[in-house]
């Protein structure tokens, strides 16, 4: 069972928020962060996976998308303050955090925020911080990819203007992409358009939020990390992945031979299974 509801935060601002198993204190707490764009609803492809672990998803809408209120400048650590939050109405202590895409720089966020609260990270295809040391950040990326997050990164209004500009963002999906789009985590899709139906700024405040300082540093973090990245990957290449496993010390990174942002969806069971081993 999964249930919905509002939860009321700083700002006179609402989150909302997932949870499938309300109240079950056996389970292990694994709050999702989603990517971009999506909704925020925990990953259907990986709930049988959940109840053989035991595993009890939350998770929320980031600001501005779905039926989560907009957050103007908004950061990846305010989103680890929103986690925080959500955690606290539900009454969970300690939890593990787990994001795919821009959903695991969130992740990460919210283990260097919150300190001895975040029990583990799984990170699949994560973004590093931008203007990072020794890092040519847009290497390898996709032509969209360098359009949305290059204007993202001189400022909301520009990448607004972006987007009022009819901009298209193209994949450049493959063969293999659109198979994987064909078995169960065809719930990307699911999980895309609908997150866009409360406007744009979901997405260019999570572009923006990428591209300026995240106010946290994943140095920082002490929790066990994994970090799954396809060596493949255009959308976020894999050189983020490689920053981050030599700057974080707790640090582990799995480079996955041939697998794409997309492809890498596949290793996200046994992820999970490395999550609840550590957590």
């Amino acid at each position: 069972m999964m249930i919905e509801l509002d939860v009321h935060v700083g700002g006179g601002r609402t989150l909302h928020v997932y949870d499938t198993a309300p109240g079950d204190g056996e389970r292990l707490p694994v709050m999702w962060h989603h990517g971009t764009p999506n909704l925020g609803a925990p990953p259907e492809p990986l709930f049988a996976a959940a109840d053989r672990l035991g595993v009890r998803w939350v998770a929320f809408d980031r600001p501005g998308y779905g039926g989560s209120d907009v957050a103007p400048g908004r950061t990846v650590a305010s989103v680890a303050g929103d986690a925080a939050a959500v955690a606290d109405a539900l009454g969970i202590g300690r939890f593990a955090v787990a994001g795919y895409s821009g959903g695991g720089s969130y992740a990460l966020g919210c283990a260097a925020v919150l300190g001895e609260r975040v029990r583990a990270v799984l990170s699949l295809g994560g973004i590093a911080p931008y203007g990072a040391d020794g890092l040519d950040w847009f290497t390898g990326m996709v032509p969209s990819g360098v359009a949305a997050l290059g204007t993202a990164a001189a400022g909301r209004k520009v990448r607004a203007a972006l987007h009022d500009s009819d901009f298209a963002y193209d994949c450049e999906f493959t063969p293999a992409d659109l198979a994987v789009f064909e078995g169960p985590w065809g719930w990307l899709g699911k999980v895309a358009q609908p997150a866009l139906d409360a406007g744009p700024y979901g997405q260019i405040d999570d572009d923006v939020s990428y591209t300026h300082a995240w106010g946290c540093d994943p140095g920082s973090i002490r929790a066990p990390v994994l970090l799954l990245h396809g060596t493949a990957d255009r959308i976020i290449p894999a050189t983020h992945g490689s920053w981050l496993a030599e700057h974080c010390p707790a640090a582990d990174l799995r480079l996955l031979k041939g697998d794409s942002h997309f492809t890498v969806v596949t290793h996200a069971e046994a992820g999970l299974e490395w999550l609840c081993g550590v957590a």
